[in-house]
């Protein structure tokens, strides 16, 4: 695919790679580490020819070397190397609501995850996975593109727990083969563990864990059954479980030992920094300002649909 004369950048021919093979690091990696995106969305951009390192397009397989003055453009815009630089990750819990999509932008005007984030200089936050447009619950949300990449991608199994909503009869035959296993498009899935949760008549809650995270999977395997799902909810994400406290649209950053136990997954390096008070106990903000900074955001967004439209 040919990046668009609107987006092609002016390339220098004459000029050679940026280091030879083995030396620095792959490209794709330093834009992920500084905030531009998952490691696999670098990969695309360099791809379709709309990065470039010094003047000259850039290649899959390119190496840099953040500390010798390169100049890197995405879509012909330099990017601030600070953060790769730095290495500094931190790490958002989100609580997604329902009705807001994945995405950074989106064409028919809907809200997107990233619009309550805080804004950020010389980065951004790159999601840990998606939750479809009816799905609610924990999202998280890092500045380190390589974290997130390495903690989407099923190799590492990272357990994911969802509260879900039912409606249908639902019996232990079934349980059993939702447990052992099921044949979908995509390839086998199952449910590590399903737990009865309450319910009244057809209406019934379970919680159930899974150790990856394809397209709809929770949706899906109840519908293999012919089980219809009315509510699904993220809980948890590893060991990082949803604050009770936390209202639909809130957010909260967190602890070092947190954005260390998942570096710590993934088999990455521990942070050392944060941008978090570490000297005196942390005074959590109470629910109530939580909730009424998402309700003004809500009502100012409401407000102005014109901007929500572009």
């Amino acid at each position: 695919m040919k990046p668009s004369p609107k987006n092609k950048q002016k390339i220098n021919k004459n000029s050679g790679p940026a280091l030879q093979a083995g030396e620095g690091e792959k490209l794709q990696k330093v834009l992920a580490r500084a905030g531009q995106g998952s490691r696999r969305e670098m990969e695309r951009l360099i791809a379709d020819g709309l990065v470039s390192v010094d003047g000259k397009i850039a290649q899959l397989g390119d190496r840099v070397d953040v500390h010798s003055g390169v100049k890197i453009r995405v879509r012909g815009q330099i990017i601030n190397l600070a953060q790769a630089q730095k290495e500094m990750c931190r790490v958002l819990m989100y609580y997604k609501p329902e009705g807001e999509v994945c995405t950074r932008h989106d064409p028919e005007g809907r809200a997107t995850v990233f619009d309550r984030l805080p804004r950020l200089t010389g980065s951004r936050w790159v999601a840990v996975g998606r939750l479809d447009i009816n799905t609610s619950g924990l999202l998280l949300f890092t500045t380190d593109g390589e974290l997130a990449n390495r903690l989407m991608h099923p190799r590492h199994e990272v357990e994911r727990e969802y509260a879900v909503r039912v409606f249908g009869e639902v019996d232990d035959a079934m349980l059993h083969r939702l447990r052992k296993g099921v044949q979908l498009e995509d390839g086998l899935a199952r449910f590590t563990s399903i737990k009865p949760a309450g319910g009244t008549g057809l209406n019934q809650w379970f919680n159930v864990t899974l150790m990856e995270g394809r397209n709809r999977e929770v949706r899906r395997l109840w519908e293999s059954q012919e089980i219809q799902v009315s509510r699904l909810i993220r809980t948890r994400y590893g060991n990082i479980e949803l604050m009770k406290s936390l209202p639909r649209g809130g957010w909260e950053e967190l602890a070092l030992k947190d954005v260390n136990y998942l570096r710590e997954l993934v088999d990455l390096a521990p942070e050392t920094e944060t941008k978090l008070d570490q000297t005196h106990t942390r005074r959590r903000v109470k629910t109530s300002q939580i909730r009424k900074a998402v309700k003004r955001y809500t009502t100012r967004t409401q407000g102005t649909p014109a901007k929500n439209a572009k």
